[in-house]
């Protein structure tokens, strides 16, 4: 049985994990790192990447439909269009196939070993992989656990068939006739509106009263709006039970009591993801939980000397650019240097239609807290390239302490915004007062003029509204 011997070992090579290998070998540390399927994760693979490029293939396609029959506001006319779904996919898949390549550039350019397999634990220095050649011992001095998340699988509808988790959704080279979603946070309404702008009759059940109940209501109304023109239907406070005799329809309890049958030619189950902690020994090694995730100090340490843990299974929020920081601090730990986690805050992104992005607190919750806060909000449809661009929904807003006008949070609903997302978070980062917003000048004509006459609006002199 082979052997290798290594400063540090990284088992996962998602975000976090890849993240932590590169920026460690980049510091001269002897690092392998342990992959049973291919660089980049979930999020590469079947999540962020693939799924964003469905979107846009999906907003692309709408927008050309919107011009047939002379329905264009802005004059374009074109003939009715068509999609080949199958081409699509094909073309996603390129982009994954490329950012997977690159990733592995990376990973050989900063020195680090590769290996394929699952590995699996024998002690807290040690693990076996099963790799195409046969087992491999490893031995490190530290270990990065970064084995990332998997999607939640509902007893009554278990993956397989018809019902499918977003990883197939983002291979289907078929576009259902029926697409019944089960859950309405962020992936399922992200998947969902993609596959009613390509087509498909979509129906959305949530148990929750609201969609997106993560977010406050004035974030979501924007979005339930479009939902409607789409011709989305929801169903809220509603429970799946189950798949119908024939497995062609899903029975689901509604809000009053009664049961429905919802037609489906596929069941797109989104109800949250769980952290792979279970089948790689983990369970021998006695680490203390949180929940079902493991816990983790401000280092990423563990219970037991010399384990880390980064990214999804360490909890909330499951974000790949928190596991790649957690990673990339990690690296530097490790080797000596001094770094703590200590985020201000860590912004989130809602790829809906129109998109959403949070940084650090609403109002709701800065009341919560005890602050006592001023709240500037502007809307797009006072936003010159916002009208220039025919997408005029949402609003900016801005969250600031009364007594220092201290910025406490940022939000955003509307087309584009996501871009918005590193001017909120480093707002918050360095620590940035109202007058700060208001006293940058910001481009003419962009949309992220909305940030600064938020900022005016909460200090009580807006100029454009």
């Amino acid at each position: 049985m082979k052997e290798i011997v290594c400063k540090l070992l990284v088992i996962g090579a998602g975000p976090g994990g890849y993240v932590c290998a590169i920026r460690a070998g980049q510091l001269g540390i002897d690092t392998v790192i342990v992959e049973e399927s291919k660089p980049g994760g979930t999020c590469l693979n079947v999540g962020c990447i693939p799924s964003k490029a469905l979107i846009h293939a999906a907003d692309e396609f709408a927008a050309v439909r919107s011009m047939t029959n002379g329905k264009s506001p802005i004059g374009i006319r074109v003939g009715d269009p068509a999609i080949d779904l199958a081409k699509t996919i094909a073309w996603k898949d390129g982009i994954v196939g490329r950012l997977n390549g690159g990733v592995s550039a990376l990973l050989q350019k900063a020195k680090v070993k590769v290996v394929h397999g699952r590995a699996t634990f024998r002690d807290g220095k040690t693990v076996e992989v099963g790799t195409e050649t046969g087992a491999q011992i490893i031995r490190a001095e530290t270990v990065v656990i970064a084995t990332g998340s998997a999607p939640v699988e509902l007893s009554a509808l278990p993956f397989g068939g018809h019902v499918i988790s977003s990883t197939e959704a983002l291979s289907l080279t078929e576009l259902p006739k029926k697409l019944v979603v089960v859950g309405a946070g962020y992936i399922g309404l992200e998947l969902g509106t993609a596959f009613a702008k390509l087509g498909s009759e979509v129906t959305v059940v949530e148990a929750m009263p609201q969609i997106l109940p993560q977010y406050d209501a004035d974030l979501v109304r924007p979005v339930q709006r479009k939902l409607g023109e789409l011709g989305i239907r929801i169903l809220t406070g509603a429970k799946a039970k189950g798949l119908s005799g024939d497995g062609g329809a899903l029975a689901v309890e509604t809000a009053d009591g009664q049961e429905q049958q919802l037609p489906a030619d596929r069941i797109l189950v989104t109800v949250g993801r769980r952290p792979r902690t279970s089948g790689s020994g983990l369970e021998e090694l006695d680490l203390d939980r949180s929940g079902p995730y493991l816990r983790i100090d401000d280092h990423c340490r563990t219970s037991m000397r010399g384990v880390y843990a980064i990214g999804d299974i360490t909890g909330e929020p499951m974000l790949a650019h928190r596991a790649m920081a957690q990673g990339e601090m990690v690296a530097e730990i490790v080797a000596g240097r001094k770094r703590a986690w200590d985020k201000r805050c860590i912004p989130a992104v809602c790829f809906t239609d129109p998109e959403i992005v949070t940084a650090g607190l609403s109002p709701g919750e800065a009341r919560a807290q005890g602050y006592d806060v001023r709240v500037g909000q502007f809307p797009f449809n006072a936003n010159g390239r916002a009208m220039t661009m025919h997408s005029e929904d949402g609003f900016v807003r801005v969250v600031a302490r009364t007594d220092t006008n201290l910025v406490l949070g940022l939000q955003a609903v509307g087309a584009g915004v996501s871009e918005l997302s590193a001017m909120f978070a480093h707002t918050m980062e360095m620590g940035a007062r109202l007058e700060d917003i208001a006293g940058t000048i910001h481009a003419h004509p962009t949309r992220s003029e909305a940030v600064q006459e938020a900022a005016l609006k909460a200090l009580g002199h807006a100029l454009h509204i």
